[in-house]
């Protein structure tokens, strides 16, 4: 069972947030993360963004995605409504990042990111949001919206006992590198897209 290891207060760009840490253990180096905005009440409908680690879209800012586009776009929204971001350790689809990367060599290659996942003996996506519903039921969190455009997280919260009021899209627009990459995550996953 995972637990609140830690929790501070974050000053941002965007805003003052809280971020809690989540793990079993208070030596786990990589827990999962929620980063709460400070006008964000509980015990009302709460505004909510699932989003898992993408190192090289947040951090180094690649093209490739747009994990870190989404995540800036989530901390506005958050700072400005209300809500929390729990932040997944869940890089690649849940590949880690040194398979993320052999898969982007693949890409290279000419195979799309479906078919390098496979090609390695990986799932297309691995991701699991049990553990972002397990930290809702922590905070005794009842009601939300989620900003999402993925399916697999709205149907995360069926028979969870957690109440689903409306999804709110997080569409990012395409660049020259990353529109197949996007159209694939529609006609594949079944993103809910608008603009690919």
């Amino acid at each position: 069972m995972i637990r609140i290891q830690a929790q501070s207060n974050i000053p941002t760009d965007f805003g003052l947030f809280t971020m809690y840490a989540f793990s079993e253990s208070e030596s786990d180096w990589s827990p999962h993360l929620a980063l709460v905005a400070q006008n964000t009440d509980f015990n009302s409908t709460v505004n909510v963004r699932f989003h898992s680690e993408c190192i090289t879209g947040e951090i180094f800012h690649s093209k490739k995605c747009e994990c870190g586009q989404q995540l800036e776009a989530a901390m506005k929204f958050m700072a400005e409504n209300g809500g929390m971001i729990i932040y997944l350790r869940q890089e690649g689809r849940n590949i880690g990042i040194i398979n993320k990367l052999k898969a982007y060599a693949l890409q290279e290659k000419g195979f799309d990111t479906v078919e390098a996942n496979l090609m390695l003996g990986l799932p297309a996506d691995g991701r699991n949001f049990d553990v972002a519903v397990e930290i809702l039921k922590i905070l005794e969190i009842k009601k939300i919206n989620l900003l999402t455009n993925n399916p697999d997280k709205l149907k995360s919260l069926e028979n969870s006992g957690i109440t689903l009021e409306e999804r709110i899209p997080l569409e990012i627009d395409f660049n020259e590198v990353n529109e197949s990459y996007l159209a694939k995550k529609k006609d594949y996953f079944g993103h809910l897209l608008e603009r690919v």
